[in-house]
């Protein structure tokens, strides 16, 4: 496995209005809420007890402003600079195209109007105007390869999905219907995926 050696401690962004209603973000940039950001200081104040130095890791983020602002409220609670962190478009949700800013009903109807029935192949499926989770999973994989050291990264559930899908050799299905914590860090050392 590429990963051996090397450490990764994933943080999705904290929920945003739209988490809460269930709502498709996508490439949508919508900020954190008030409960977004104390999930984000909980998984920061988590890392600091555990990773050691900071000055070890490679920090990168989803340019999207709800991982970046996460981000940035972890690496203040890692007293070190909020800013001093890159960010890699490759980290960037799903991009859900004409179905982002639609709740789960809508956006199944507007498939269904699109491809005439539910798609067999979720994964596989293209939303109009954006990308397939197999896409999604071929730039998280590409930014995979790109990881040379530790790294503290901040993203979107899609992204920790597909981590997990190529970490735990998943199915689409299985990587489709898995959990996606705000309030919780998902470690992958050794081949292996831990959370704290």
């Amino acid at each position: 496995m590429r990963l051996d050696g090397v450490t990764i401690y994933f943080v999705r962004h904290g929920q945003t209005d739209w988490n809460a209603e269930a709502r498709f973000q996508g490439h949508l940039d919508i900020p954190l809420n008030d409960t977004g950001r104390a999930q984000a200081a909980r998984n920061g104040a988590v890392l600091a007890r555990v990773i050691g130095d900071p000055a070890d890791f490679d920090f990168v983020s989803s340019p999207l402003s709800r991982a970046s602002e996460t981000m940035q409220i972890v690496r203040r609670a890692l007293a070190v600079e909020p800013t001093a962190y890159r960010t890699d478009r490759r980290l960037r949700e799903i991009n859900g195209g004409d179905n982002q800013g639609k709740l789960p009903t809508e956006v199944v109807a507007a498939i269904e109007r699109y491809a005439g029935r539910a798609p067999a192949d979720r994964w596989g499926f293209q939303h109009p105007g954006g990308e397939s989770y197999a896409m999604l999973y071929q730039r998280v994989c590409d930014w995979l390869e790109s990881v040379k050291r530790d790294t503290v990264v901040t993203a979107h559930g899609g992204v920790m999905r597909c981590l997990r899908r190529y970490v735990e050799g998943l199915d689409p299905e299985a990587t489709l219907q898995m959990a996606v914590p705000q309030d919780k860090v998902l470690v992958i050392r050794a081949g292996a995926l831990d959370w704290i």
